[in-house]
């Protein structure tokens, strides 16, 4: 396989030569959350060929945005990281997804796995400056958590003890909790401090199409159960 380049004197198409490939993105995207070995990357990746993801690995490794490490013992297994350089990705990569929000639709969120829940809510909130607390999320025995400081949300895989607020469910449960509000709380479980959930759903920011399906889908569901 070729690697294509723009070969310009510009720096978005500079960019674009290290990670506009197919993959390379939600390579940092799941890397955002911490090493992974590579079948973990592939899995959660979700399709990318073996072939394609290796060359896409590669050719990111040598640019310096991913490095490979050794898991800590007793795993003797090789895991994949992102760079200083590579988390510098993290902030485009996020209002890119904002953006993308525009073209996502609620069908699109019902397909939400474990491991995309963290992304999408570091895409879905925008906390103001002084916003700050932890958030942990138990999603199909699977632990992640979010810290929300100087207008920034970190987040990261597993769980790092004590929460303000843990959030329990399938992927849709907690997304709906938060982003539709108390009439969507059916789906998760909610322990710790309420504030944390109230702040969490102020900072909810959707383009408006996209809040108005998920407000309909919610009425819908709530006749029905009805």
């Amino acid at each position: 396989m070729t690697r294509r380049e723009y070969a310009q004197s510009c720096s978005l198409a500079c960019a674009l030569d290290q990670v506009g490939e197919r993959w390379s993105l939600l390579i940092v995207r799941e890397l955002s959350l911490g090493p992974m070995r590579f079948a973990e990357l592939a899995r959660e990746v979700g399709g990318a060929p073996t072939d394609v993801l290796t060359k896409r690995l590669r050719d990111m490794e040598s640019e310096g945005v991913v490095r490979r490490r050794d898991l800590d013992p007793p795993s003797t297994a090789v895991a994949y990281e992102l760079t200083e350089l590579g988390r510098g990705l993290e902030r485009p990569m996020i209002e890119l997804s904002r953006w993308g929000l525009n073209f996502e639709t609620v069908a699109d969120v019902a397909g939400l796995t474990p491991g995309c829940l963290p992304s999408a809510l570091r895409t879905m909130l925008v906390p103001p400056p002084d916003a700050a607390c932890t958030v942990a999320l138990r999603v199909d025995e699977q632990s992640f958590g979010l810290r929300i400081a100087d207008g920034w949300i970190e987040a990261w895989r597993g769980d790092r003890g004590e929460a303000d607020l843990t959030l329990t469910g399938s992927p849709v449960g907690v997304m709906a909790a938060v982003v539709i509000g108390e009439a969507a709380e059916g789906g998760a479980e909610i322990d710790g401090d309420r504030r944390v959930l109230d702040d969490l759903r102020a900072m909810v920011d959707l383009p408006g199409k996209l809040r108005a399906e998920a407000l309909e889908a919610a009425g819908a569901a709530s006749a029905s159960a009805a």
